[in-house]
């Protein structure tokens, strides 16, 4: 695991850059860090392509890592997306098991956050107004009144520098993004290091590391989704989920969380033991029906820091098994609700209801207006620091 030891020079730099030069002279500076950095790179098994080009002639690179055990991860430098995971089934088929597109064109279109990086604040912000202490940060409206993963313009179409790392056997990228103050109405200019590790454990892991020059509000994820059979013709329904978490968040109409910490026991919301998704996704309950399914964070066991795994997916018919480690408080479970079929897959159809489903590690929705859940304020002198890895496997 990379330290933020190791880029600690990146975070001061960037501070500096904006304090005391030009953008001109800030993009300068940035280059001549990407140079240095790259010099550090050696033969690893990652390779780099074109992905596609912005309509400002930015270039979209797409980056593939790969394991000894046939686990290949594609990456790209828009929004720092996950667009597809292949991997094998227990008879040794490899299949993409992660929703994404093969175009460009397709991400910059509405698209429900495939494979993004999110930020500067995963999942949703009541009334996209947030205080701290005497100043209210309007911020910008994308899901009703709600601020939605960040806003209209989040980390998941910020353009990443990306940097691929030696590490042994291991296939590494950093990737960089610098949030200046007010973006899409954050206080701070926001400097975020996001480092994905594959390894032949198996491994993909995820550090984010961040720090500010004003106190802000901070709650990074990465919002992959998957369907463990290959099949994006099919449901996620048929997959078997378990959560270590004994309470969740219930929402009300707007999907904010009301406040309340309920217990799991006796509702749909019971994965303390592995069960079907599809044995009460659309049972008669109101916070079902309020999702349209599974849309909820619920509120993990253990202690929040400590990497321990939190939730398991598993498909019996292709063997494939995903195990989700964090050192978050939350994890959200959602089941692909509205995807509508109107979104091409690369296998030539489209996505249909719950063709993917999603485990993001994160604090609690709306934190910043829920003075009794985790805090995700973040002060100068602080460093955020948060780790998830998805562990794949066979059985």
């Amino acid at each position: 695991m990379y330290k933020i030891t190791k880029y600690s020079y990146l975070f001061s730099t960037f501070l500096l850059i904006l304090a005391t030069t030009s953008c001109k002279e800030a993009k300068k500076v940035e280059t001549e860090i990407t140079t240095e950095t790259a010099e550090q790179m050696s033969a690893q098994p990652i390779s780099k392509s074109e992905f596609g080009t912005l309509p400002n002639g930015t270039v979209i690179d797409k980056y593939t890592l790969t394991n000894a055990n046939g686990i290949a991860i594609d990456v790209i430098s828009y929004g720092g997306r996950i667009t597809a995971i292949r991997m094998p089934d227990k008879n040794g088929k490899v299949e993409n098991i992660t929703l994404g597109f093969d175009k460009l064109e397709d991400y910059l279109a509405d698209n429900p956050y495939f494979g993004a990086l999110i930020g500067r604040y995963g999942n949703r912000i009541a009334n996209a107004q947030f205080s701290i202490g005497e100043n209210t940060y309007k911020l910008g409206a994308n899901n009703g009144t709600n601020n939605l993963h960040g806003g209209p313009e989040g980390f998941d179409r910020a353009v990443w520098k990306v940097t691929p790392k030696a590490d042994g056997d291991k296939s590494v990228l950093v990737l960089e993004y610098y949030s200046k103050d007010g973006e899409m109405g954050y206080p701070g200019n926001l400097a975020t290091v996001v480092t994905y590790t594959l390894d032949n454990d198996n491994q993909f892991e995820i550090n984010y590391e961040a720090e500010t020059d004003k106190a802000t509000v901070i709650n990074l994820t990465q919002h992959a989704y998957f369907n463990l059979s290959g099949d994006f013709s099919k449901p996620i329904t048929d997959h078997k989920v378990k959560i270590d978490a004994d309470s969740f968040l219930p929402v009300d109409e707007n999907l904010i969380p009301t406040g309340e910490i309920r217990n799991v026991s006796g509702t749909p919301f019971d994965f303390t033991q592995s069960k079907t998704v599809s044995k009460e996704i659309d049972a008669d309950n109101k916070q079902i029906a309020l999702g349209g399914g599974y849309d909820h964070c619920w509120v993990l066991n253990g202690v929040t820091g400590t990497l321990r795994t939190s939730a398991i997916a598993v498909h019996a018919a292709s063997g494939r098994k995903l195990e989700v480690l964090t050192t978050e408080p939350g994890i959200q479970f959602y089941t692909g609700n509205f995807l509508d079929g109107t979104l091409p897959n690369p296998a030539g159809g489209y996505y249909g209801k719950r063709s993917g489903f999603c485990l993001e590690t994160q604090h609690y929705p709306d934190s910043p207006n829920q003075p009794k859940f985790p805090s995700t304020k973040l002060e100068p002198g602080e460093r955020y620091k948060t780790t998830t890895i998805f562990k794949f496997s066979i059985e």
